[in-house]
């Protein structure tokens, strides 16, 4: 078994900010006025980073969120930092110079069609991965990847855990919290062939720990509490004012890669 830290994550950034959104989030959408959609990210590694806008269609029309354009996008920190982003691609706006920091809140500010759209999120202090292994999955001969972690003490900590399988964000909405674990270890395990993406050798498969805040966590964790089941599916709880789905997320990161062997 070869383990690979990755202690630059740039590659990784660069993947999710230059490629098309990887997962779906169900929203409850009608025949109401179009919502607008905001995406955004800040971390603590180098940038660029990332604020994708959109905007909803009727439950009737396609799945494909159009982009919304002109927008004026900025994010400042509480440290006297700001930073106007640019409309790299249609709805796809990039930062240039900004660069996260833990310990400092963010505050996004979008501009669009005579409205203002803002969110806060304070950047957590990293929490690093302490091992990363392969087990047998419990439902067959498929192989899962584990990941341990230890927990800070005496604060409340929220976590994000992405895979990525050669590069390929995986679906799932991978979140938890210390509140049954705090200040012990935590092993988090991913049922990469639960999602059609069986593990096979000479696979490169990278695990990204994200710290996130609470406003964050309670998006992801009401995004993946419906899954797309529910008769009467509702929105997932955004930290952006104004009425807008979508979430606005200070991080810090962590990756460690393994070998399928």
């Amino acid at each position: 078994m070869k383990l690979y830290i990755n202690i630059a994550v740039t590659a990784i950034v660069l993947i999710i900010v230059f490629s098309s959104c990887q997962k779906v989030i169900d929203l409850d959408l009608n025949s109401a006025s179009p919502q607008i959609v905001i995406e955004g990210n800040v971390y603590d590694k180098t940038g660029p980073y990332l604020v994708k806008i959109s905007q909803t269609v009727n439950f009737d029309e396609s799945n494909v969120f159009p982009p919304v354009t002109g927008a004026t996008v900025e994010i400042s920190d509480d440290a006297g930092n700001s930073e106007v982003l640019i409309e790299a691609s249609s709805g796809n706006y990039i930062s240039s110079s900004l660069q996260g920091i833990p310990g400092r809140t963010y505050t996004l500010s979008v501009a669009s069609n005579g409205k203002i759209y803002t969110a806060t999120s304070t950047m957590p202090n990293p929490v690093n991965i302490d091992s990363i292994y392969l087990e047998k999955s419990m439902f067959g001969n498929d192989k899962l990847v584990s990941v341990n972690f230890n927990d800070p003490a005496n604060i409340n900590n929220y976590y994000r855990l992405i895979e990525f399988i050669n590069n390929e964000q995986q679906p799932g909405f991978n979140v938890t919290d210390d509140n049954l674990n705090q200040g012990k270890i935590i092993r988090y395990s991913f049922m990469s062939a639960g999602n059609g993406s069986k593990l096979v050798i000479g696979d490169n498969v990278t695990v990204w720990l994200e710290s996130i805040d609470k406003g964050v966590y309670d998006y992801f964790r009401t995004a993946g509490n419906d899954g797309g089941q529910s008769s009467s599916p509702s929105n997932p709880t955004s930290n952006i004012s104004n009425g807008a789905l979508g979430y606005f997320n200070a991080c810090s990161v962590h990756a460690i890669s393994i070998i399928v062997q």
